[in-house]
């Protein structure tokens, strides 16, 4: 028998305020339209954070909801780890005030930066911990606040984004040790620093310069999605001798519609079994993948015994994939 990190339960959070594709031009004043922005990637909303309202309060409500659905509270929590590029400051961590708002006061936490693909990066590290014995129940959180990081004069970039947050709750279990078992499989992780400037923040907390909002070279990013999408994705189910027919979800990180299409398509999935959340949610980076997840879980769609892929690809470059059974 093999240690497995279970997925008990997901949730997530979205800021009240909608902004739609028409709204940006109205009421931001940007030179654009909901049928350009439809065409191109599939977004038709977003939800913007209130002013004041944090990476951390996201985080923690989105953790609350999937602790409730795992029945389970913060007192049971000994490992909190968050995914952002938008954390409250430097230090401490987003992850320790979460801890901290959710009252959980035993164990460890810390901050996973790996963009769009943090989420992935948290998985991994949360598993390979439950494996080891270094944890028994561990919340993993992506939460964003882009709309503080971009550039409203930018419609190539400020049109993609919007704020909110995903949590998962992982309990250690006992499994044979085999692709039939539920839980996490495996993670697959990958970065190559020659990119990062294809996807970047100008500046930071330790730069000596710097806007400190979000670039994109939107062309070179999708040229290299598809393609390291589609290799991390084999990567994962041959290790686990499982087939794209294997495969009863495909949950990817929420860019772009035809990103996620393309993914779709590679893997022989129908479009109803890809879950989307792009059009509704815009690309919340590290939160998009939680938030989808917790969706898709809350309308009943994702059943006991169930094969999931989550895959995303984010500035670094950094993409992965990981493998679980629900």
């Amino acid at each position: 028998m093999v240690t497995r990190a279970i997925l008990a339960g997901s949730g997530g959070y979205l800021p009240q305020k909608v902004v739609t594709n028409n709204d940006l031009a109205a009421e931001f004043g940007i030179e654009t339209s909901d049928a350009w922005i439809i065409e191109r990637t599939g977004i038709r909303q977003r939800h913007i954070a209130a002013k004041g309202e944090t990476a951390s309060e996201m985080g923690a409500a989105a953790a609350r909801q999937a602790l409730a659905r795992a029945g389970m509270s913060g007192s049971d929590i000994d490992l909190v780890i968050v995914a952002t590029s938008t954390p409250d400051s430097a230090f401490p961590a987003t992850a320790v005030k979460i801890q901290g708002m959710l009252g959980a006061t035993r164990g460890f936490a810390f901050d996973v930066a790996a963009a769009c693909t943090g989420f992935v990066y948290g998985l991994g590290l949360a598993d390979s911990l439950i494996r080891t014995g270094q944890a028994r129940c561990a919340l993993v959180i992506g939460t964003e606040v882009y709309s503080r990081i971009l550039d409203w004069t930018d419609r190539g970039t400020c049109v993609l984004f919007g704020d909110g947050a995903g949590a998962v709750v992982l309990t250690a279990a006992e499994g044979r040790g085999d692709a039939s078992d539920r839980g996490i499989l495996s993670t697959h992780l990958h970065s190559d620093g020659r990119f990062g400037e294809i996807l970047h923040i100008e500046g930071g907390a330790g730069s000596t310069g710097g806007t400190g909002l979000l670039r994109m070279a939107g062309k070179e990013v999708f040229r290299h999605a598809v393609s390291k999408l589609a290799s991390v994705v084999d990567e994962a189910l041959a290790a686990n001798n499982l087939g794209h027919g294997d495969v009863r979800w495909l949950i990817p990180h929420q860019a772009n519609l035809r990103i996620i299409d393309a993914m779709g398509k590679k893997l022989g999935l129908p479009r109803e079994r890809v879950v989307v959340t792009v059009d509704k949610h815009a690309n919340t980076s590290a939160a998009s993948i939680p938030l989808a997840l917790a969706d898709a879980v809350g309308r009943g769609v994702i059943e006991r015994g169930d094969l999931i892929v989550f895959e995303g690809i984010g500035g670094g470059l950094t993409w992965g994939a990981a493998l679980a059974r629900y």
